[in-house]
């Protein structure tokens, strides 16, 4: 009897022993779950969108200060863009991102914008935890920016303009908070190829060999991603950096667009919000800009327009017609075709992205800020040297322009020596730079010494922001202006070791450009030597990438000790009180028996897909429309509705397959010339267009008018 009772306690500690184990498995399991679930408990996020467009008629667009490039019309419309990112337990810990479709932010807006926050969501919002943004379109108008040198070109600070965009970043934001929602966050990184050239290759091959030799291109070509995605598995929003100048379309275009990247933006929402018009739609997507200082999308490279022969040589000279001769072209027909195929190009890869990101993101959110006064930095180069930043100042070349818009007078890249008439046109309308000056921004000639003016108002901003913000392991990096590829990857790099030696490895290190202010260019040391237009551009001198590079390695260091209350602090730069706008006053007059809206040219009868419908009204200047620009429409394509008998939107002025084009006459009178370009994807049926405005005549008050064309049938 002893046998089987042996066996069966051998059999019962068999079973308690197994029990136990599943038991622990169970329990480990369980806890596994519950901390990882904890660790990624993810983030209230909120996303918006609004129309920032301003007045699409007179002003001067703001990118390659061309005084003959002024609003005429419209191809797209202009839009911010903006995410909201809380910890799901502390609401108060977020950051604000805001992108929006001009040609660069302003410190006039920042300011703006952070007055209204206050007022509108108290102690929410501070100077740390907000980072404006701008893709840098060349096509939008300019007047928002309150230095002198930018109101040379853009006619003065223009209210209409100012308000577009600050009214445009306010509603985004507001947008975005009623659509708080918890979701979680995932990153995502890829190259794109046959999107972009460095447009100045000389001067990046000014840095050290062994430096290039580390990369693999003289651009950077990669994009990162943050799919935004509520927990109930539905997309929320993409915001998308990748580096490449929004200049497909060039200094000859008058139609207010977002150029590639603003494509690429409407056909990623047009493709998740099925059935809206362009602007409209719950699901979001922002481009930002990254380092495209020296990155240009015009594929084709600079050729001499003349004689067709290439001109990429240092100073992109011409022999016959110099350097006004030398422009790049993109890979289309004409720069339409070019923005749509760039456009397409990072749309595809962005999706790509988007569809395959699984790496979450997850911790703690912080942020941290410093006005640093750029004029006067003193920078440790090494154990034994030292560097100092100097007052702002342009350089010759800064007149040349680029081979993407080519500058005037046959001004020329690469000049390292003054010229003694300029010089005295120099020292006889503004000022002679101090000597000072001169060797600090040595071997710059300088053009202007924007740093030693301040007549009307101070012609450069010198307190400038520095700005980083972390999302988990995200951080993104807020910079000033526009760096180049080997500037940025420079600050990357040291970014990421700082956060690396104060004990945060692995930070995926997000370069966001033209962020909260503009001061125009950053090359490295060696770029600046070429002085070629970026170098010249580099308003700050020589040492001006190393200055903030120690600045941001100040601002990292600090979230990673959580030492923020320790960074210095400068007063917040004012708001300057400015009048001056030089832009005439509107009137507006029509032919005699005529109205407004009446047509000049109407629709054929019939088209075929891939066909141009080009109608023509009598118009009135777009800039009465100012106060009505987001509510409002300058054209519609309606489709007319057999079943219910009436008539359907499905195209307005937002839309990429039309175009509002405004032609100015003399006294006053004008013409609206309205356009949709029939794509394939087009349903046979019945057609009109509708044109809408606001005229304003002598000594009558602003009246709202329409027109329409007459009806017409499309075929396939």
């Amino acid at each position: 009897m002893k046998k089987p009772q042996t066996t069966l306690s051998r059999l019962a500690i068999v079973i308690t022993v197994f029990v136990v184990l599943v038991i622990a498995v169970l329990v480990t399991l369980f806890l596994l779950h519950y901390f990882h679930s904890e660790k990624n408990a993810g983030y209230m996020i909120g996303v918006g969108r609004a129309d920032c467009t301003s007045p699409v008629a007179e002003i001067p667009f703001m990118g390659y200060a061309n005084p003959d490039q002024t609003g005429a019309g419209m191809l797209s419309r202009l839009y911010c863009r903006a995410f909201i990112i809380a910890e799901p337990d502390d609401w108060s810990k977020r950051v604000l991102y805001v992108t929006a479709e001009i040609g660069m932010m302003s410190q006039r807006l920042r300011l703006e914008v952070m007055k209204q926050l206050k007022e509108r969501y108290g102690d929410l919002y501070q100077q740390d935890n907000v980072i404006l943004s701008a893709v840098h379109t060349h096509s939008g108008p300019a007047g928002y920016l309150q230095y002198t040198i930018f109101m040379i070109t853009g006619k003065g600070l223009i209210k209409p303009s100012l308000n577009a965009i600050l009214n445009g970043i306010l509603e985004s934001v507001e947008m975005a908070h009623q659509n708080m929602t918890k979701g979680h966050i995932f990153i995502n990184k890829g190259l794109i190829e046959n999107s972009q050239i460095n447009r100045s290759p000389f001067s990046y091959l000014r840095n050290p060999e062994s430096e290039r030799l580390r990369y693999s291109s003289n651009t950077d070509k990669e994009m990162v991603v943050l799919k935004m995605v509520s927990d109930s598995s539905e997309d929320i929003g993409l915001f998308i950096w990748f580096p490449v100048h929004p200049v497909s379309m060039n200094n000859t275009n008058r139609l207010t667009c977002s150029d590639n990247v603003g494509y690429a933006a409407h056909l990623l929402e047009e493709e998740k919000n099925v059935g809206y018009l362009p602007g409209k739609g719950p699901y979001v997507a922002g481009f930002a800009s990254s380092n495209l200082g020296d990155v240009s999308p015009n594929t084709k490279g600079p050729h001499c327009i003349n004689t067709g022969e290439s001109c990429e040589n240092f100073n992109n000279y011409c022999p016959e017609g110099g350097a006004t001769m030398c422009i790049a072209s993109g890979p289309g027909e004409d720069m339409f075709e070019s923005t749509k195929i760039i456009g397409r190009n990072i749309y595809l890869k962005a999706k790509e992205l988007s569809m395959k990101a699984s790496e979450e993101i997850s911790g703690p959110i912080r942020s941290s800020h410093e006005w640093v006064d750029m004029a006067n930095v003193t920078v440790q180069l090494n154990a034994t040297h030292s560097g100092k930043t100097c007052k702002p100042a342009m350089g010759y070349s800064f007149a040349a322009g680029t081979i993407d818009g080519p500058g005037v007078m046959n001004f020329t890249q690469g000049t390292t020596e003054g010229n003694s008439f300029w010089d005295a046109i120099r020292d006889a309308l503004l000022v002679e730079p101090s000597n000072e000056t001169k060797e600090c921004h040595s071997p710059k000639p300088i053009l202007i010494p924007t740093g030693e003016l301040s007549k009307p108002y101070p012609w450069h901003p010198h307190v400038i922001d520095v700005q980083i913000a972390t999302i988990g392991s995200v951080a993104i990096v807020a910079l000033p202006g526009e760096f180049t590829t080997m500037a940025g990857r420079r600050m990357r790099e040291a970014v990421k070791s700082e956060f690396e030696s104060q004990g945060k490895p692995g930070m995926n290190i997000i370069l966001s450009g033209l962020c909260n202010i503009y001061t125009h260019y950053i090359t490295t040391y060696e770029e600046y030597q070429a002085q070629r237009y970026e170098g010249a551009s580099t308003i700050f001198g020589p040492h001006t990438l190393s200055a903030y590079i120690q600045s941001f390695r100040a601002l990292a260091k600090a979230i990673a000790k959580d030492t923020l209350p320790d960074l210095p602090k400068l007063p917040e730069p004012v708001i300057y009180n400015i009048s001056l706008n030089l832009l005439l006053p509107v009137l507006d007059a029509k032919p005699l028996g005529s109205k407004f809206g009446d047509i000049v040219q109407d629709a054929r009868s019939k088209y075929r897909v891939g066909e141009v419908v080009d109608v023509h009204f009598v118009g009135a200047n777009p800039r009465n429309s100012a106060a009505n620009m987001t509510s409002f429409t300058f054209l519609i394509v309606e489709k007319f509705d057999n079943a219910s008998r009436s008539w359907q939107v499905v195209h307005d002025d937002a839309s990429w397959d039309t175009r509002f084009i405004w032609q100015k006459g003399n006294w006053g009178r004008s013409t609206s010339q309205l356009q949709w370009h029939i794509q394939s994807n087009t349903e046979p049926g019945t057609y009109r267009l509708q044109y809408f405005g606001h005229s304003k005549e002598l000594l009558g008050s602003i009246r709202a008018f329409n027109g329409s064309s007459s009806t017409f049938e499309v075929s396939n």
